[in-house]
Order: structure tokens, then C-alpha cells, then sequence
């Protein structure tokens, strides 16, 4: 059976690896939400950012793309994808169930820890000045939120509050 990895920020556009193959694909139950502090890669313990993550919310959807992996590349490539997003264990790895045009697949997912220290909610004006102002090992908190929305555009995906906040941030940016 096929490994797939089901991308919904920045794997959408940094993925990691040369996929076999990536369909557009659904995830229900959870929504793409800026819920998660991020202290080493957009940002640090003293100026945190935030990154995108998978929140479990009733009725919720988060559409995005599910990537194959070459089957002689699984273990390289789940190595590095767990050393890259389990490296606070904010995240958790999970098996889901994505629809897709071609019916369903079973893709690894990484969602966030709603226990974890490193999880939050806050109202988008507040996402936006961390955002605007946060950088890390990875580099400036707000690429990573406009690659994202550029590749979601490319992509014909829809996502107002990722609109609302590029806006929001390239405001701040320029004041």
C-alpha cells in the first residue's frame, strides 16, 4: 500500500521530497487554522509566531493535496518529515482519511495537540501582528504565510481567513 502525506501549509509548497504522484484531497472533521506557536522554525520562545495546523473542529474541512511517496523513499522520507514537524511534539502523527476525486486514500497527517503548551487561538487581528513580526529558524513568519496562500490560490482553493490575513500583514509591513 501506497504512503501518502497530506500537505495543508507549508508541505503544500516545501514538501520535502519528490512526490510519486499528489491529487487535491479533503480532509473532514478538521479546518486549516494558525493554532500553533511556533518557536523554532517562524519564530522563537521570546518572539513566537504562528504556523499552520490541523484542528479538530465538528463539521469542520480542510482541503489541500495529498502526496504520494516513492515506495523506495518511505523510510527517507517519514525520517525527515518526523524531524521536521514532530520537533516539539506539538504535532502528533495520524492516519486519516482523505476524499479525493478518485474515492478515498488513507494519507499520514500531522495535527496539532490541543494539550500541547505550544497551542493557542486567537482572534485574527492578534494572528496577524505575531505573524507580521516573527522570525525563526526557517526564516520571516510572513513568507511562510504568503507561500502558503499563493500555492492555496494556485490551487483554486479557497481560504478567507488566509486572505483576510495577507492583507492584514502586508498593512502592518508597510506602516
Amino acid at each position: 500500500m501506497a504512503l501518502w502525506v497530506f500537505g495543508y501549509g507549508s508541505l503544500l509548497w516545501n514538501p520535502g521530497f519528490a512526490p510519486a504522484g499528489k491529487t487535491k484531497a479533503v480532509l473532514k472533521g478538521y479546518h486549516r487554522s494558525f493554532c500553533m506557536l511556533s518557536i523554532h522554525h517562524r519564530g522563537t520562545v521570546e518572539n513566537p509566531g504562528l504556523v499552520l495546523a490541523l484542528d479538530a473542529v465538528n463539521g469542520g474541512q480542510c482541503t489541500g493535496v495529498a502526496f504520494q511517496v516513492k515506495p523506495e523513499e518511505e523510510a527517507e522520507v517519514l525520517a525527515a518529515l518526523r524531524a521536521r514537524e514532530l520537533v516539539s511534539s506539538a504535532y502528533v502523527e495520524r492516519h486519516v482519511m482523505l476524499d479525493t476525486e478518485d474515492g478515498q486514500i488513507e494519507a499520514l497527517a500531522y495535527v496539532i495537540e490541543p494539550s500541547h503548551e505550544q497551542y493557542c487561538q486567537f482572534d485574527l487581528e492578534k494572528q496577524a501582528q505575531m505573524i507580521a513580526g516573527a522570525v525563526g529558524g526557517r526564516g520571516p513568519n510572513p513568507e511562510y504565510l504568503y507561500n502558503t496562500a499563493s500555492h492555496l490560490t494556485l490551487m483554486d482553493i479557497r481560504d478567507d481567513d488566509m486572505t483576510w490575513l495577507v492583507g492584514r500583514v502586508k498593512e502592518i509591513a508597510q506602516a
